[in-house]
């Protein structure tokens, strides 16, 4: 401790200033030479065991630097300016550093490395630097400074308390290292497990995985079709697996708990479900059942749904339904292309029979086709607003035929889609699948009478075309017209002359035809409104949209420019069937 002036050791010399004064080595002189203890006997039988006990008993070094600075003091006359602990290799001050002086004496220790060596502390005097030097390395450092000369004693005092520091440093800084260590060693086997965990979960997924690739790639290779599929993923997984169409009615079902009977779906709610789960893009949970779309190049062609109330199904059934669905895709669209075939099939012989065919070969050819042209047959056309005829719709209205148990074959026009159906269509069914089908309500339809025969399917076709033009040109355009309902207008139907029609309708209506020409009135649609109302004034003038004043003036000009009466029994109905044929058959105003 050369920085105080004293040794290491007790040595006999002259008195001088800041000295020890003459007597005995290691005798104060301020204590009696008979039977009295030195000041350094009495620390190290009292005081030093305590201090011992108090660094080694913690293992913080924080704690342990605090303790030694308070310390400090009591071995001589020292006061304890900063501590500094070694931390990643820099020296980090103690929290009880002053702060007005602490960044001159930052500067000093953080450039030591080991020594001790005189430091200058603003307003003290003796400072000095004490490395805390152990058999751990360098911990850190004291920095003391001196109010006197200290003794030899006091520096001794000082010396063993920096060392019995340093030591208690070493011992909580290997702790520390060995706690360390422990916790380290600790994360690598608690990493070590999850990484064998992780293995050993990845050796069962990939084992799952190939099982459920060779399941299913076997019954590819065995041209299995839609049940053999359900049947491996059933075995895979375990739970009911079952195949609904595009519209929710069933298709397969393998395992226990098939509901007899199925129940029938609800065309909106689960037109809403099939939104739904392709939205997710995967398989989604909906109440009791995992769902996936078997939707090859995006359209879809019906669900595959494992029956799963407990909601058992894990990462693997996904997988293996994910699979199952890709497989199933793949034969759904193979059974689309055959039936797009036979569609073609289909249509050449509904062709053959609007335009008239032997019955022996339209007998036989439809009964390939599953279709019994031995029982009662209806001509039903279908055109829709902003849908063209093409095979698409074509698909649709026969989907949609059938949907509402009107076994069909199917053909398409250039407007309008065919169809020759079995049993008589249930009033509006038709038109309302389709209208959701399509997403609108714009669409009519026309059905004809019944037919007996292949040899009728002609003529009935004429009926079909006839209620769907009455349709269309009716003041409610849109819905499904029966030809057995059009009452008066069937004996304006097929096989009469166009031309005696123009001239009936120009014999009752001619002058006020060219009236409305010339003039650019509508005395026929007034008056041809008149007959719709049955006669009634405030009617005709309401769906004329004009006054009954008005109304009355016209129908006095129709009077006069016609020359009929219409008050004539004779005269009104032939008049009303003119406008009729007028409105119906030639067009009307066009």
């Amino acid at each position: 401790m050369a920085g105080f002036r004293g040794r290491s050791r007790y040595r006999h010399r002259p008195h001088r200033e800041g000295g020890l004064p003459p007597g005995r080595l290691g005798q104060h002189p301020t204590i009696s030479r008979r039977g009295s203890r030195p000041p350094l006997a009495t620390l190290a039988s009292h005081k030093w065991p305590a201090v011992s006990r108090a660094l080694f008993d913690t293992r913080d070094e924080s704690e342990i630097l605090r303790l030694a600075m308070n310390h400090v003091s009591a071995v001589g006359p020292f006061r304890a300016e900063a501590g500094y602990l070694r931390v990643h290799g820099h020296m980090v001050p103690s929290p009880q550093v002053g702060p007005g002086h602490a960044p001159a004496v930052d500067r000093t220790v953080r450039e030591l490395t080991g020594r001790d060596v005189p430091v200058t502390v603003p307003g003290r005097s003796r400072g000095r630097a004490l490395a805390l030097q152990g058999p751990g390395g360098l911990h850190g450092y004291l920095v003391v400074t001196s109010r006197s000369r200290p003794t030899e004693a006091q520096h001794f005092l000082l010396a063993t308390l920096v060392r019995l520091t340093a030591a208690a440093l070493s011992v909580a800084v290997a702790h520390r290292r060995q706690r360390e260590d422990a916790l380290e060693l600790h994360r690598l086997r608690r990493e070590r497990a999850t990484l064998q965990q992780r293995l050993a979960s990845f050796v069962v997924e990939l084992g799952y995985q190939r099982a459920v690739h060779e399941a299913l790639a076997e019954v590819a290779a065995s041209g299995g079709g839609e049940e053999a599929i359900t049947s491996a993923l059933h075995g895979l997984t375990g739970f009911p697996v079952l195949v609904e169409d595009r519209f929710g009615r069933l298709r397969s079902w393998t395992g226990p708990g098939r509901p007899a009977p199925y129940p029938e779906p609800d065309p909106a709610r689960h037109e809403e479900m099939l939104q739904q789960v392709a939205r997710r893009g995967g398989p989604v949970r909906i109440n009791d059942r995992l769902i996936a779309l078997v939707r090859p190049r995006g359209e879809v062609l019906g669900v595959l749904a494992l029956v799963d109330p407990k909601d058992d199904a894990d990462d693997y059934t996904v997988f293996a339904l994910e699979h199952a669905a890709t497989s199933l895709a793949v034969e759904l669209s193979h059974l689309r292309h055959l039936a797009e075939a036979e569609l073609r099939l289909r249509r050449e012989l509904v062709d053959d029979l609007l335009g008239g065919t032997d019955e022996a070969s339209a007998y036989a050819r439809s009964e390939a086709f599953g279709h019994d042209l031995h029982r009662i047959q209806y001509v039903v056309v279908v055109q829709w607003r902003n849908r063209a005829a093409d095979d698409a719709f074509a698909r649709t209205v026969g989907r949609a035929a059938s949907a509402v148990g009107m076994p069909s074959l199917v053909t398409r026009r250039s407007d309008h889609v065919v169809l020759v159906a079995e049993g008589s269509p249930h009033d509006h069914a038709l038109y309302e699948t389709l209208a959701r089908e399509t997403g609108t309500p714009d669409g009519t339809i026309g059905v004809s009478a019944r037919c007996d025969t292949p040899d009728g399917i002609p003529g009935r076709y004429q009926e079909a075309l006839r209620a769907l033009e009455v349709r269309r040109r009716s003041r409610r355009r849109y819905g499904t017209t029966f030809f057995d309902d059009l009452g008066l207008y069937r004996i304006l139907g097929p096989g009469n002359e166009y031309q005696e029609l123009e001239a009936f309708v120009r014999e009752w209506l001619g002058p006020l035809v060219d009236y409305d020409g010339r003039h650019r009135t509508a005395l026929v649609e007034t008056l041809s409104r008149y007959f719709d109302c049955g006669g009634n004034y405030a009617e005709t003038a309401e769906s004329l949209a004009i006054h009954r004043s008005t109304l009355r003036y016209r129908l006095q000009r129709i009077r006069e420019i016609s020359g009929h009466d219409l008050t004539s029994v004779e005269d009104r109905l032939n008049l009303q069937v003119a406008t009729r044929v007028w409105k119906i058959m030639l067009g009307g105003p066009g």
